[in-house]
Order: C-alpha cells, then structure tokens, then sequence
C-alpha cells in the first residue's frame, strides 16, 4: 500500500523541552519472590529461549548483566510472564549478528511485562507484540547504532491488535518505519519515552482510545503521527489525546524504504493527523520542526474499502507552545511554501471535504491558539487534486465544540496517579 501526505504539488502550489523518561525502580536481587538471574555461561540465547519456553504464569524471567550476542530471534507465548534485565544500559541483547529476518523478540500472549533491558541492531523489529492484551513495555531501550539507513528494522517496539497496551520509559532509536507503533488496538498509553531519528517518533494508527504524554520525539523525520488506513482488520481509529509531550526538531531525513506508507512523510512534520477521528492536540511544546508543526491531511490514494472514511474529523489544536519551525519544507510541501514566500506556518491542513463517491462533508477542525500562530487551509477539496479548484486561505475554521476523551485506564496501571 502506497501513501503521501499529498496537501499539494508542483502547479498546484503555483495557484496560491524538559520532559523525558523516569526509570521506574528496578527489583533488586534482595526482592522477595525473585528467582534467580538466568546463567550467562555458554549459549546465552538459547538459554534464555528455554526459559521462555518452560516458563509458567507468574513467572519472572531475570536478564543478567552484560552485553550478549545472539544470532536467532526469541518467542514468548505463555500469559502472566515477566521478563527483567538488570537496566536498559546494563543488560543488552545484541542482534547484529542476527542470521534470520525476524523480530528480536516476538510475544503473542497475555499479561506480559517487558523491563529493564535493550534490544540492538535488529534485522526485523525489535520487540513486537501481537495479540497480547494488557501488555506492558517499560524501562527499554530498542536501538539500530550509526546514521539512519533503511536496512535498519522497521519498529522498535511494535504491539498490534491488542488492548490494554501501557508503553512507558522507553527509548527507541533508528527504526525505518516508526520507533514506538501501536496499531489495531484499544486502550492505550505512551508515556515518558523517547522516540528519536526513526522516520516516524510515535505512530498510532488505526487504534482507538489512545493518550500520548510526557515524551519526547525529537530528530526524526516526522514526531508523532496519528494514522488511520484502509484494509485492514480494525478501521476506523478514534479519540487520540497528545499533550504534554516535546516535539522538536524533527528534521532527520527520511529514510524508509520506497514504497513504505511512511515514505511519503515529509521530513520536518511535528504532528500528522491522517484519516483519524477526534484527536485532540494540546499543551505540548513544539518548536523547529522545518516543513510545519502540525499537518492534517486526509488520505489521498484510491481505496475501496466501504468502511473506511478517508478525511480528519472533530480535530482539535488548542494551547501548546510554539516556537520556529515552517521555514524549510520539504517533500511535496516544497513548491507550496515558495508559491507563498518561502515558509509554512505552523498548522497547515489539505482543506479535503470529500472523496470519489461520496458528498462533501464537514471535517470540523478546531483551532484554540494565539492569534499569532500561523494556519494554512491548502483549500484542495478534494483528491485526485484539479488545480483549478483550488482555494487557499489563511483563515481559521469555525469548528464546533469536540468533547475530549476521558483519560485511559489500563487495568495493569491501576496504581498510577
């Protein structure tokens, strides 16, 4: 499947940060309960896959200390386990030697935490998660060393058709698609992490119930990105809340494969908002991001999916904090920003009412900014884009009044303030 962030090209141009992550306290080998950490004499992979294997619900599986080679992906499919490393920069599972595709780690069952440790240089994904409810990835670090490159996994941390999904103090590093991605799920939260020099930071697509906060995206090609795509499973994606987090500089080139759907991304987008429902934007601090602090932009390429709606509905951007950003644009934006002088302002949307087939309809975008924060409705109407209906404006939309969601409540954080 091919995307662009398509909100306009060639002719058609011519007609118109003090948050991070809080290391939760890690269990000393003084904890009560605690087995033993795992031996870190001989094959330390296949070691550990056994315990994966044999492991039982409510069992910890304990990392030692150390830097270990491994050449084969690891699998966990039994509910209620832990898996614990002495720290993200103590314990390291090292992949570059990895002979295989594939993830690093893969878990396909329930109620399982992931802590303390860091997974490098991946051929496939970090660690992903599929079907896993109530799963949790905390204090991690998932990282591909050296200069972005395509060649480097895909996500970082990946669970997809889950619900319950709680990913916090994780840092990610280098991925070709998305470093933190959650897809397909519901009830969700990504807190106190950092996402940085990956194509996309923090990518939720196509998910339902998802609050974004306290993190830091920063250095990649696009910060956060709020999708919603057709065929596939779960369509539909709904009531997103970003706030709180850093989105700065995000100005790495993009580095995804050809053809990837985040190939398209233009580099130096701090927030995009595609083909999604009810998200709201606020309290966050961006600055410096070259092409445009927020893009909204409905889907732009032939689908047939029946469910699918393609365009942004019920959006809201309402008080963050802005500074620089716009003066530089790339991808498809670049020949709009010289048509208007050089430079994007902060919001920019592609102004899409309707799509073949169907009648025009009222997207509902709120803007609750200063009166000096730029917005630019492109004012396209409608994809495949006709120049000639083209009609550009700076004014802000009349949006009316979206209830914001409830905060998320995962079941395994019921501690949390």
């Amino acid at each position: 499947m091919k995307f662009q962030v398509r909100l306009a090209v060639g002719c058609a141009a011519l007609a118109l940060a003090a948050c991070g992550p809080k290391d939760a306290a890690i269990p000393g080998d003084a904890t009560p309960g605690l087995p033993g950490v795992l031996s870190a004499e001989g094959d330390f992979g296949s070691t550990l896959q056994l315990a994966l294997i044999e492991a039982k619900p409510g069992d910890t599986i304990r990392l030692p200390e150390g830097i270990f080679m491994l050449d084969t992906g690891l699998s966990l499919d039994v509910d209620g386990v832990t898996v614990l490393g002495a720290g993200q920069d103590k314990t390291i599972l090292d992949f570059s030697g990895q002979t295989g595709a594939g993830e690093g780690l893969l878990v396909t069952a329930d109620d399982v935490t992931l802590m303390a440790f860091a997974i490098r240089d991946t051929r496939g994904d970090g660690i992903k998660s599929k079907g896993s409810d109530r799963i949790t990835y905390r204090d991690l670090t998932v990282d591909w060393p050296g200069e972005p490159d395509e060649e480097n996994g895909a996500y970082g941390v990946y669970p997809v058709e889950s619900e319950d999904v709680l990913i916090e103090n994780v840092t990610v590093r280098g991925a070709s698609d998305a470093g933190i991605y959650v897809g397909q799920s519901h009830n969700i939260i990504v807190r106190n992490s950092i996402a940085e020099y990956n194509v996309a930071g923090i990518e939720i697509e196509n998910s339902t119930n998802a609050d974004v906060y306290g993190n830091v995206a920063r250095d990649n090609a696009g910060g956060i990105l709020v999708f919603d795509l057709p065929d596939l499973p779960m369509v539909g994606g709904h009531s997103t809340r970003i706030f709180n987090n850093q989105i700065v500089h995000n100005n790495t080139r993009n580095f995804a494969p050809v053809g990837n759907i985040v190939a398209g991304v233009p580099s130096g987008t701090g927030v995009i908002v595609l083909a999604n429902r009810n998200v709201h934007v606020f309290d966050n601090d961006f600055a410096d991001n070259r092409t445009a602090h927020v893009l909204l932009t409905a889907y732009g390429e032939p689908f047939t999916d029946a469910r699918y709606n393609p365009l942004p509905r019920d959006i809201v951007v309402r008080n963050n904090r802005w500074t620089g950003g716009g003066e530089d644009p790339q991808g498809d934006l670049t020949a709009v920003a010289q048509a208007l002088g050089g430079t994007l302002p902060a919001i920019v949307t592609d102004g899409v009412t309707k799509w073949p087939g169907a009648e025009a309809a009222r997207v509902n975008i709120v803007v609750d900014e200063d009166p000096a924060v730029g917005f630019l409705n492109l004012g396209v109407g409608a994809y495949p884009l006709d120049p000639a209906t083209l009609a550009p404006s700076t004014d802000r939309p009349r949006g009316l009044a979206v209830a914001e969601p409830g905060a998320v409540k995962l079941p395994q954080d019921a501690g949390a303030e």
